[in-house]
């Protein structure tokens, strides 16, 4: 699959040094951590990002932006306390890396289980993230009841 050219609307950049451990800054001082590896992968874990923490937060976003996006598109207005969570997973892939998996999981109170699923099937054709990731991760779509 070739990429997909892009006509820009938005640029941004962070820069960190000294990896998993180190420190992150956002060009414009929005993000400006402290990061540190977790303990499950023999760091010192505390209350620090880490670059899944990252990725969970910016792809729950994005997915939820699809999800309403999606909703407006059918018609269908979304009540109070909807929201997306996304757990990333870091593990060892059969060739001895690392690997990615992610959990996306939509809370969509009271619509119907079927109804949901299928707008969390549409956002997921939509959203950037999922479009990047692709073929490239395994992502699975539930929904919360």
């Amino acid at each position: 699959m070739a990429p997909v050219s892009v006509s820009p609307l938005y640029t941004t950049n962070a820069t960190t040094h000294g990896g998993r451990s180190g420190h992150v800054k956002s060009a414009d001082g929005v993000i400006d951590l402290q990061l540190a590896l977790p303990k499950e992968m023999g760091g010192p874990g505390g209350a620090k990002a880490n670059p899944e923490t990252l990725f969970a937060a910016g792809y729950s976003a994005c997915f939820e932006g699809a999800l309403r996006l999606v909703a407006r598109m059918q018609g269908k207005t979304l009540g109070e306390g909807v929201g997306i969570t996304a757990a990333v997973t870091i593990g060892k892939t059969p060739d001895g890396g690392f690997g990615l998996a992610v959990a996306l999981t939509g809370i969509l109170p009271g619509m119907p289980r079927d109804e949901a699923e299928k707008l969390m099937h549409a956002a997921h054709e939509v959203c950037p993230y999922s479009k990047a990731t692709r073929g490239n991760i395994d992502v699975k779509l539930s929904v919360a009841q």
